[in-house]
C-alpha cells in the first residue's frame, strides 16, 4: 500500500505543487513503512536512498520552486520518474550521446573479476578487501546508471545527467564531492542546505566567509541522511560514525577552500594533478575505512550484499545456459528436418 499511497501523493502534488510540503512528511512515513518490508540489501538501499531521502528533498524544494524537478516535467510520467529516482534531465542535450558499450563492458568484466577474487578473501587483508568493495560499488553504480539511462531515453525520450564523473580523477575534496561523486546528491544539498545557510551566514559575516557554514551544514545533513540509510540497512542503534565521517569531510573541504583562497591571493601554487588525485582519493578512502565502513562490516551488510551478488550472477548463468541449450536444441531439430 505504501507505494500506491506515494503515487497518489505525487499525483496530487503534480496538480497543486504549493501543497507539496504538506505531503512530504506523509511520503517519508509511507516510504519508511515500505522499506521495512525489504530484506535485500540492494533493494533496501535503493528504496531508502531514492524514495525516503531524495524524493522528500525534491518535493520540499519543489514547493519553493527550487531544485529538481524544476523546471516542471511536461508529463506526469516524467514527474514520477524525476521525483522517485536519483536522476536529472540533461539541461543541454547532446546529439552525440550514445551508450558507452566498451566502457560498460570493461566495468562488467572488472566486477566479474572482483567477484571471483572474493573467493580468496581469507587470504586478503581487511583494508584490501574494503578497497575492492568500494571499487565494486562505484562500478556497479555506473553500470546500473548506464542501463537505466537507456530505459529513460526509450520511454521518456530525454537524456540524463551522468550519475558520476570519474571520481578517481578528482584533484581536490571540493572537486570530488561537488563535481564528480554521486552528482544528484550535491545538486539537492546545494539547493536545500548550502544556499540557504550561506545566505543566512552572509548577513552576519563577510560574503567571502559566508560559504563555509553552508559547506559544513551540507556535509552534516548528508551525514544524517547516511545515518538513516545505515539504520535501515543494519537495523542497529546508530553509532554516528558515518555522520562523523561526513563532518570530517566537510571540515577538510572547508579548510581546503580557505587554503585555496589564501594561496591564490598571497602566493599562487598548486600540486601536480597526479599528486592531487592521490592525496584526494587516498584521504577519502582512508577516512572511509576509519569511519564509514566499520558499521557495515560489523553488521554483516557487506557480506550480505556480496552473497546477493553471487546468487544473482549464478541465476544469470543458469538462465543463460538454459536458453543456450534451448537454442542449440532448436538448431539441431531444424537441421534434422
Amino acid at each position: 500500500m505504501g507505494l500506491w499511497n506515494n503515487l497518489y501523493i505525487l499525483l496530487l502534488l503534480h496538480s497543486n505543487k504549493n501543497q507539496s510540503w504538506c505531503f512530504s512528511f506523509t511520503l517519508y512515513l509511507s516510504g519508511s513503512c515500505s522499506v521495512s518490508c525489504y530484506s535485500s540489501v540492494f533493494l533496501l538501499c535503493a528504496f531508502v536512498f531514492s524514495l525516503t531521502l531524495l524524493a522528500n528533498s525534491k518535493l520540499i524544494l519543489f514547493s519553493f520552486d527550487k531544485g529538481p524537478p524544476i523546471p516542471l516535467p511536461t508529463t506526469l510520467g516524467r514527474f514520477f520518474c524525476f521525483t522517485f529516482f536519483p536522476i536529472k534531465a540533461q539541461e543541454n542535450p547532446n546529439s552525440q550521446n550514445h551508450f558507452p558499450k566498451r566502457d560498460v563492458a570493461t566495468k562488467v568484466a572488472i566486477v566479474g573479476v572482483l567477484l571471483h577474487l572474493y573467493g580468496y578473501r581469507n587470504n586478503m587483508s581487511p583494508t584490501l578487501l574494503l578497497a575492492l568493495y568500494f571499487v565494486q560499488l562505484y562500478l556497479e553504480i555506473d553500470i546500473v546508471a548506464s542501463f537505466f539511462k537507456i530505459a529513460v531515453v526509450i520511454f521518456l525520450g530525454c537524456n540524463l545527467e551522468p550519475q558520476s564523473n570519474k571520481p578517481y580523477l578528482a584533484t581536490s575534496l571540493q572537486d570530488f564531492w561537488g563535481r564528480r561523486w554521486n552528482l544528484m546528491v550535491p545538486a539537492i544539498l546545494r539547493a536545500a542546505v548550502y544556499a540557504p545557510m550561506r545566505r543566512v551566514s552572509e548577513r552576519r559575516m563577510s560574503s567571502g566567509w559566508g560559504l563555509f557554514p553552508g559547506v559544513l551544514a551540507a556535509f552534516i545533513v548528508s551525514g544524517l541522511y547516511h545515518e538513516l540509510l545505515f539504520y535501515y540497512l543494519t537495523r542497529e542503534v546508530p553509532t554516528w560514525e558515518v555522520t562523523w565521517y561526513f563532518v570530517l569531510q566537510g571540515v577538510f573541504t572547508a579548510a581546503e577552500i580557505a587554503l585555496k583562497k589564501k594561496t591564490t591571493v598571497t602566493q599562487p601554487w598548486q600540486l601536480t594533478p597526479a599528486v592531487s588525485r592521490l592525496l584526494t582519493v587516498g584521504f577519502v578512502f582512508a577516512t572511509g575505512v576509519w569511519l564509514f565502513a566499520p558499521q557495515l562490516v560489523r553488521s554483516g551488510v557487506l557480506e550480505r550484499y556480496k552473497y546477493e551478488e553471487v546468487l544473482f550472477v549464478d541465476f544469470i548463468k543458469q538462465k543463460f545456459i538454459t536458453l543456450l541449450g534451448i537454442f542449440l536444441t532448436s538448431v539441431k531439430s531444424f537441421n534434422g528436418v
